[in-house]
């Protein structure tokens, strides 16, 4: 027996000792780096070919891959074995109770905030409105501009924003997205945009610097501001019940003349006068308005021919309202025990 043949089935002989005394998965991973990996007993030999004689190099590649299969196949046999014992003592351990309750499955609920939007979103709709959302990263034109805000304008103070450069800004408002459905010139429109808007407000009861607003438009031949109060009054009896009034105060919003703020009577008292409605019997809910002729004007729409309204709310507004919430961080606090009430 030449010295190779025997130094390979030494190797072999070694490595099938191991494995019989392997009792882990990494025991055995580490027999078979140290034999058969790149680095391994075996594989040296290989690399020792250079060494041997050309008639000779047939048979110890014989020998070494002889050798390789063996080793393998008992790696193999004692893997499947450590396999199975390591199955049957989980089974001897684990058991199950099968009288046990078994476990409930918590299905997730829409937020008050969309549920809130869901419905605003059904009367308008049900009027005829399209729903279109814009972009909450704006331009400083969309956004103040072209709703005839120019610079230096004091409602720039009351809307004080978050900017990127000078010229882009988180939006304060959802009313850039009139101006850009405008700019289109497909008339007529009837369009409701909800989306986040930002504003530099501290956070408090009634205050957060991210909230949401529903702008409402109507762009066509002679609108008047009847027709602004009568969609309003709609979408009141609709959101708020059949019994609801609304009554109308005058107002000032840069991209509107004539303005108003628009009231609905106290839904919990029926206008009587309540605690929440603070003894008054009425609750403020939006601002509305007729679109100015200037904006018309900066949109590409020629005011002597077309008119319309516009209004907005806020979609927190009307969740808190319309479920007697009186802390609007409740809505963004995430506590299960707030949200399961709506479920």
């Amino acid at each position: 027996m030449s010295e190779t043949e025997n130094k390979v089935r030494e190797i072999e002989e070694k490595a099938a000792e191991e494995i019989g005394r392997a009792d882990a998965m990494e025991r055995l991973n580490e027999i078979r780096v140290a034999v058969l990996g790149k680095k391994g007993t075996l594989t040296q030999v290989l690399k020792g070919m250079k060494d041997v004689p050309k008639e000779e190099r047939p048979m110890v590649g014989k020998w070494v891959n002889d050798a390789r299969a063996h080793i393998e196949a008992r790696l193999e046999e004692t893997k499947a074995r450590l396999e199975a014992e390591r199955l049957n003592a989980r089974l001897a351990s684990e058991t199950i109770d099968v009288t046990l309750p078994a476990k409930k499955q918590k299905m997730g609920h829409r937020h008050p905030n969309t549920i809130a939007l869901e419905e605003v979103e059904r009367i308008f709709v049900g009027m005829g409105y399209e729903v279109i959302e814009g972009p909450e990263i704006e331009y400083d034109e969309y956004n103040f501009t072209k709703l005839n805000i120019p610079a230096n304008h004091p409602a720039k103070d009351e809307q004080d924003t978050f900017y990127i450069t000078d010229d882009i800004l988180l939006r304060t408002q959802t009313s850039p997205v009139q101006a850009r459905i405008m700019e289109q010139g497909k008339l007529p429109i009837r369009m409701i945009s909800p989306g986040r808007v930002f504003r530099a407000d501290e956070v408090d009861a009634t205050h957060s610097p991210s909230f949401h607003q529903i702008e409402g438009l109507v762009i066509d031949k002679d609108i008047t501001f009847a027709d602004l109060k009568g969609t309003l009054d709609v979408f009141a009896k609709e959101l708020f019940g059949p019994d609801t009034k609304t009554k109308f105060r005058p107002h000032h919003f840069p991209f509107t003349e004539p303005s108003a703020e628009m009231d609905v009577s106290c839904f919990k008292c029926g206008g009587k006068g309540c605690r929440f409605c603070k003894g008054e019997g009425w609750i403020e809910i939006l601002g509305c308005g007729m679109v100015h002729p200037h904006v018309l004007e900066m949109c590409g729409l020629d005011p002597e021919e077309y008119g319309g309204f516009a209004f907005g709310v806020g979609l927190e507004r009307i969740a808190l309202l319309k479920y007697e919430i009186d802390d609007m961080r409740l809505l963004y606090e995430n506590d299960i025990r707030f949200l399961n009430q709506f479920s």
